[in-house]
């Protein structure tokens, strides 16, 4: 048999296989997170944003774990996004997948990094919000376009977490 031949044969054999148990791993990390709840429904008019940009979602990790990407209900797909923040929650308006909604009541923290879940940029590139689903603690990344729209966003996210508490305290929940 000729060399090029069989080389290119053991190749293709190496790339299927390799394919097959990208397969396998995404199938078994759906299955592991099959039990985070479904996302809170996006509000049908959710009003004019206090601030919002456009950028890339990133992905969506396991609180503290920057790698392990969560992939049930579209949280692993990374896309161009628009990110809103409303008086009520922030919105990640996806392209190419569902929007993502987290209410204010359910952030916790937001920070700034330089990687996660294989996106990697300069120092403190990254916008990561911390939020609490169900009894999981999730961190979602975002890469505003422009980097003046980050500072901006920061300091709507950073206002929407710290007035969250006192406005839940005064509607008694």
């Amino acid at each position: 048999m000729d060399t090029k031949l069989l080389t290119a044969i053991i190749t293709l054999v190496l790339i299927a296989a390799s394919l097959l148990m990208i397969r396998a791993g995404w199938r078994n990390r759906l299955r592991r997170q099959s039990d985070v709840d479904r996302l809170p429904k996006v509000p049908g008019a959710p009003g004019e944003p206090v601030a919002a940009a456009e950028g890339q979602y990133v992905a969506t990790t396991t609180g503290g774990d920057w790698l392990d990407r969560i992939a049930v209900h579209g949280l692993g797909i990374r896309t161009n996004a628009t990110l809103a923040v409303y008086p009520h929650g922030v919105m990640f308006d996806r392209a190419g997948a569902p929007a993502l909604y987290i209410p204010a009541a359910a952030l916790a923290d937001v920070r700034q990094e330089s990687g996660m879940a294989g996106k990697f940029v300069e120092t403190d590139g990254l916008l990561v919000l911390a939020w609490l689903h169900g009894r999981h603690e999730l961190d979602t990344g975002f890469r505003t376009r422009r980097a003046a729209d980050k500072d901006v966003l920061l300091t709507a996210l950073r206002n929407l977490i710290s007035s969250a508490p006192a406005a839940d305290a005064n509607s008694g929940k």
